[in-house]
Order: C-alpha cells, then sequence, then structure tokens
C-alpha cells in the first residue's frame, strides 16, 4: 500500500510539474505590456486548430478583427509566444526595412525525417541567400518570356482537353482541372520534362501532388509530432519519412540530369540552374550541396508551382461564374487584344491585358493562398514607435487573411471587385496592405511564373468558355479547415458552356 501511495504521489508530482511547464511562458506578452486573448495549459490559443476544426490562417485572421484598434498583440501556439503584427508600417519594417533582423521564417528542416524539407520556404538564411541567389536567374522575366512559348503549348493542350470534357455536358470539378494544366507547366517549364497530367488521368506527378496535399489521420499524427515535438520526429525518421514521395523526386532529378549531360541538353531552365551548382559547388561555399537538398529546391517549386495557381485559377472562374458581367468584361477584353495580335497570345499580349490583371489580383486578394507570413528575429528588436523589445527567436506572423479581408482597407471585403485593382486604387492603399506574394527579398521567386500561368489558363477558358455555376457549386465558399493553404472543403464544381 505505501509502496502504491508512493508511485500515486510521484505521478501526480510529475503531473503538477508538467502543469507548471506547460504554462511557465504565459505571462510573456502581459510582461511586455501586450494584450491578447488567454491562452490554455498545452494548447495555447490553438485549441479549435489544433483540433481540426478551422484553417490557422482563418483562425489568425479573427483575431485580427478582433483586436483591430491595435497595432499588434500576442497569441501562444502551445507554450510558444507569437506575435501578430497589424500595423503596416511595422510589417514593411519586418519585411523590408529591418529584414536583417527577420531574415528567416522559423520554420525547421528535418534532413532525416524528411529530407526534401531543406527548400528555400524553410531554410535559415545562411543557407537560403546564396541558394536563392543562384536560383534566381531561372525566374527572370527575361527568362519567362525566352519560355512563353511552352506556356501557351500547355494552354492550347488544356484548351483542347477542355473541349472534348465540355461537351459531356456535366459540371466539372475546377481545382482538379486547373491543377492538370499547372503541372503540365511546371514540368514543361521548370524542368523541361512531359507531366502529361492533362491526357492522362493516372500521371505519376499528379498522384504525388495530391498525395502531398492531401491529409488523413496518420498525417495529422505525424504534422502533430513535428510541430510539437521536433527532436522526436527526427529521431523516429524511419517512421516519419515518406519513402514513396521522396525517392519519387529524387530519382526524376537523377534521371534527368543524367539524360541532359549524356546528351548535352541546355535549356537554362531550372533544372539548368541546380546542375550547375552541382558543378560548380565552390561557388556557395556556405551550403553543403547534397542530392535531397537540390531535389528539395525542385520538390518545393513544383508543389508550390501547381497547387498555388491551380487554386488562384479555381477561385477566379468560381467568382466569375458567379458575376457574369465582370466575366463577359474580362471575355471581351481576351478577344480584343488576341484581335490586335492577328489571334495569337505573346508575352506582351498578356502583359497587356489591364482588366485579367485586376480580376487575378482580387481574387488573390480574396482567397490568399498562404493565408498567413512568419518570420523570427535573429536579434533583441524594438518596434518603431513603440516601447515593446523583443527578444531574440522570438516569432512574428502576418495574417493576409485579415489584412486583405480588413474593412478599413478595403470596404465590403466580402463583395469580389476587380475595380479595387485600378491603378488608382492601388496607388490610394499603403503598399504593404496587399502581400500574395510576399514581400521584401523573401518574398516568392515564382510569382512571375505564377501570374502569367494562371492568366494564360484563364485566358484559354474564357476565350471559349463561359462559366456558371451549378447545382453542385458550394456558395458561400467553405474553406478546408485541415489544409496548409487556403482550399475550397469540397472543391468548386462549375458548369462550362462552349460559346
Amino acid at each position: 500500500m505505501l509502496l502504491l501511495l508512493e508511485y500515486i504521489g510521484g505521478l501526480v508530482a510529475i503531473i503538477i510539474l508538467f502543469y507548471y511547464w506547460s504554462i511557465s511562458t504565459f505571462r510573456f506578452w502581459q510582461d511586455r505590456g501586450v494584450l491578447g486573448p488567454k491562452p490554455i495549459p498545452l494548447l495555447g490559443n490553438f485549441k479549435d486548430v489544433l483540433m481540426g476544426k478551422i484553417s490557422f490562417g482563418e483562425w489568425i485572421s479573427i483575431y485580427y478583427k478582433k483586436y483591430d484598434e491595435l497595432p499588434m498583440f500576442g497569441m501562444f501556439i502551445r507554450r510558444r509566444p507569437v506575435l501578430i503584427v497589424r500595423d503596416l508600417d511595422l510589417i514593411k519594417d519586418i519585411l523590408i526595412r529591418d529584414f536583417s533582423k527577420f531574415p528567416d521564417r522559423g520554420l525547421k528542416t528535418f534532413e532525416k525525417a524528411e529530407p526534401l524539407s531543406q527548400h528555400l520556404v524553410n531554410l535559415e538564411h545562411q543557407k537560403w541567400r546564396p541558394l536563392r541567389n543562384k536560383l534566381s536567374p531561372a525566374f527572370t522575366s527575361g527568362k519567362l518570356k525566352e519560355m512563353f512559348y511552352l506556356l501557351l503549348d500547355c494552354g492550347n493542350n488544356f484548351q483542347r482537353y477542355m473541349e472534348k470534357n465540355v461537351m459531356k455536358d456535366e459540371p466539372i470539378e475546377v481545382r482538379d482541372l486547373t491543377a492538370r494544366f499547372t503541372t503540365d507547366v511546371i514540368g514543361t517549364c521548370a524542368f523541361g520534362l512531359q507531366m502529361n497530367a492533362m491526357a492522362d488521368e493516372e500521371s505519376e506527378f499528379r498522384k504525388m501532388g495530391k498525395d502531398v496535399f492531401s491529409m488523413n489521420t496518420l498525417k495529422i499524427i505525424k504534422f502533430r509530432i513535428r510541430e510539437g515535438a521536433p527532436w522526436l520526429y527526427e529521431l523516429l525518421a524511419p517512421i516519419m519519412r515518406d519513402n514513396i514521395v521522396t525517392n519519387f523526386f529524387m530519382k526524376i532529378m537523377k534521371d534527368t540530369i543524367e539524360y541532359r549531360r549524356k546528351n548535352n541538353v541546355i535549356k537554362h531552365d531550372f533544372i539548368d540552374q541546380i546542375m550547375e551548382l552541382q558543378d560548380h559547388p565552390d561557388k556557395i561555399p556556405e551550403v553543403k550541396l547534397t542530392d535531397s537538398l537540390l531535389t528539395s529546391q525542385l520538390f518545393v517549386f513544383f508543389l508550390a508551382g501547381f497547387e498555388t495557381s491551380s487554386t488562384t485559377m479555381s477561385n477566379a472562374l468560381y467568382e466569375l461564374a458567379q458575376h457574369q458581367d465582370y466575366q463577359n468584361k474580362l471575355r471581351h477584353e481576351i478577344r480584343d487584344v488576341l484581335k490586335e495580335n492577328n489571334d495569337s497570345l505573346t508575352y506582351e499580349s498578356v502583359k497587356s491585358m489591364k482588366y485579367l490583371d485586376m480580376v487575378f489580383r482580387e481574387t488573390l486578394r480574396k482567397y490568399p493562398p498562404a493565408m498567413v507570413l512568419v518570420r523570427r528575429s535573429d536579434c533583441q528588436y524594438t518596434f518603431a514607435g513603440t516601447h515593446l523589445t523583443i527578444p531574440k527567436n522570438t516569432l512574428i506572423m502576418i495574417s493576409l487573411m485579415g489584412i486583405h479581408n480588413d474593412p478599413k482597407i478595403y470596404p465590403n471585403p466580402n463583395v469580389f471587385d476587380p475595380e479595387r485593382f485600378t491603378p488608382e486604387a492601388i496607388a490610394s492603399r499603403h503598399p504593404m496592405s496587399y502581400l500574395a506574394f510576399g514581400d521584401g527579398p523573401r518574398n516568392c521567386i515564382g510569382a512571375r511564373l505564377a501570374n502569367h500561368q494562371s492568366k494564360v489558363g484563364l485566358i484559354k477558358i474564357l476565350e471559349r468558355f463561359r462559366v456558371d455555376v451549378c447545382e453542385k457549386t458550394e456558395i458561400p465558399y467553405k474553406i478546408n479547415p485541415r489544409g496548409f493553404l487556403l482550399a475550397p472543403l469540397n472543391g468548386i464544381h462549375l458548369k462550362f458552356s462552349k460559346i
């Protein structure tokens, strides 16, 4: 009996110690005079997110609205203090003026458990900067102009695919449709590969894309371990590693590079930049150029390129289907510009479509794929015009969803209105009021390609097809609560008619 009491007493002591450990950081913001919601033990302020009831970005945007009179407020992800910055001038300091003090996203890489996590999005600045400098030439406007004919070929294939499928006279799930197009674009333009996602229902690339972004119970458990106990995640590498996805992309890179070297193929694309790094590792001695690190760059570019652009295209079609006047106006612009260019689509003619750009921007305003920007302080920092000083390694978050739907910046934010992005309207707003691709040195490296591939896809649809809502179209839009990026919960179903 005495031994049992000792065990019980020890267990109670452990529970008490664990409880106090779990709340030991909860005075962090209070001690610094920063307001914010009250956290709960173990979960902080993110109980509903951790339980899969609401997406991370939506949850933060709710508090963005709640603290609408404050320049910033404090929250906790489990035990970790997080500062949510609302003031646009302070956001400009973080992203641009004082970038050197916030050079990292505070994300982790896992070389053993997740070999393909060593990409530009996650890397710390010591590795990120030299690597980005070497990869950037593959994404310049000049390079995009050179490869536009490849993008156009994908667009023409997309249009032919649409012609065949529209004849079935059934609602089409648009995200799957647009993801096929963007998968082909990324494969052709970035890697010089034929993905065949449009023609082949069983395309391996399309399968891999679906697999990475699909969520199941096992993936959620892995993600919780990854975020809550990264040391354990890396320790359990043999269990945590997704060998199918990792091996697939490692093989693709290896086979593609071997073929190019053997046949002396030079395309001046993303793969060529990777080959250049392999041949001259001395140019970036700060980074150990392992096969997994180089493949990670291919992996993240493929995923980011097809998922965000396909979602943006489908969201634009979702809104245009509900606003036939906007759709007709855009179609008139598309046809007028094509007529002026002898029915041919060029890099310059896409850039000349001003209303298309307004529709594209308004879509990203209302539906920003990355709902939150994250930065981590690299030193102690005092925010301009405030008395707040944060220590090194403090996590900063910027709610894109909050800013893009702020009625003080965008009146009636729930209304889709391309006129918000006339040159005059843009000039009247703070430059940090629109952050669809981030800003500053760590903005999206592939923004130009994302812009053009989305626009070409929309042009090829709207030139020949009318888009309408149907009985399966979900209105209002429901965000997937378990998605890493903003995406519709049950897809987007629309009806297309040949015109």
